[in-house]
C-alpha cells in the first residue's frame, strides 16, 4: 500500500501529541477532525477539519470517500456519542480503528469522593441545604445546575456558557487548562467551595483541582465514565504509535 491515510477524531491533548508525533515521522497522511465546540481551538501540527460529520453513517461515507486506512478516536473520555459513531463507522466500512483514551483517575486514601453516574445525579446528590459548588464539568453540562438553584455555583469553562443557566447565585471563570495546584487551591478558597462536581476525565491537565480538594478536605462528586469504546483501546500516545506500526509495518518502514 502507499502512505497510510489516517483520520484522527481529536479535541484532546493526546490527539494533538499523537498528530505531532505522526507528522514528525512523515510516513503517513493525517487529518485531524475537531468537533468545533471550542471557539478558539489550540494550534495543531497537521491539517484540521472543524465540525461534525452528521452522524455515524455520514462519518462512514467520509472515511470511504477519503480513502482512509485507519480511524483513531482520540476524543474526550466523555464524548460518548462521537465514540459510538466512530465504532459504528469503523464496523460499517471494515476499517481498522483504535481508541486512544487516557486512564481514569484513581481514588487516593485522603480523597472524599462520591461516585455518581451523571451530572444531573451529581446535582441531585448536593442535597437541599445551600452549598458552594465548583461545577468543573465545562459548559456542556452547566444547565443541569438549574435543577438545584438553592446552591451558589462557580462554573468554569473555556468559552462562555450560552445561554447562561437561570441561576441567582453563580460566578463564571473562563480558563483553559493545564491548571496548577497553587492556582486551584486559591480558587477554591476564594469562593469558599465545599464541594466539587467533576468528570473522571483522567490525565494531568485538570487533575490539580482533585489534588487541591484532597489537601483541603473538600468533597468531590465524581461523574463516572460510560462504557468504554468497543474498538481496540490504548491509553498512551506511545501505545497508539506502536499499534499503527503493527497495522502498517511495511509502509511505516518504507516511509513512502
Amino acid at each position: 500500500m502507499g502512505r497510510p491515510r489516517i483520520l484522527i477524531l481529536g479535541g484532546t491533548g493526546e490527539a494533538r501529541l499523537l498528530a505531532e508525533a505522526l507528522a514528525a515521522r512523515g510516513d503517513c497522511d493525517i487529518l485531524l477532525s475537531l468537533a468545533g465546540r471550542t471557539e478558539k481551538p489550540a494550534a495543531q501540527p497537521v491539517p484540521v477539519r472543524i465540525g461534525g460529520f452528521g452522524g455515524a453513517a455520514a462519518l462512514a461515507d467520509f472515511l470511504k470517500a477519503g480513502g482512509y486506512d485507519l480511524l483513531i478516536d482520540a476524543t474526550h473520555p466523555f464524548a460518548e456519542h462521537i465514540s459510538a459513531n466512530a465504532a459504528f463507522a469503523a464496523e460499517a466500512t471494515g476499517l481498522a480503528a483504535i481508541a486512544l483514551c487516557r486512564p481514569e483517575w484513581q481514588r487516593l486514601p485522603d480523597d472524599r469522593w462520591r461516585d455518581v453516574r451523571s451530572i444531573p445525579a451529581a446535582v441531585a446528590a448536593l442535597g437541599p441545604s445551600p452549598r458552594h459548588v465548583f461545577l468543573a464539568t465545562g459548559r456542556q453540562g452547566a444547565h443541569h445546575a438549574e435543577a438545584a438553584p438553592q446552591h451558589h455555583y462557580l462554573i468554569r469553562s473555556v468559552d462562555p456558557v450560552e445561554p447562561p443557566p437561570a441561576l441567582a447565585n453563580v460566578d463564571y471563570v473562563l480558563d483553559r487548562g493545564p491548571f496548577t495546584l497553587e492556582g486551584e487551591s486559591a480558587l477554591l478558597k476564594q469562593h469558599g467551595i465545599d464541594v466539587i462536581i467533576a468528570k473522571n476525565s483522567g490525565g494531568t491537565a485538570t487533575y490539580a483541582k482533585i489534588e487541591a480538594a484532597r489537601l483541603l478536605g473538600i468533597e468531590v462528586l465524581m461523574v463516572a465514565r460510560a462504557t468504554a469504546s468497543t474498538v481496540r483501546t490504548v491509553d498512551t500516545v506511545e501505545a497508539a504509535l506502536a499499534a499503527i506500526d503493527h497495522l502498517f509495518p511495511s509502509a511505516m518502514k518504507r516511509g513512502v
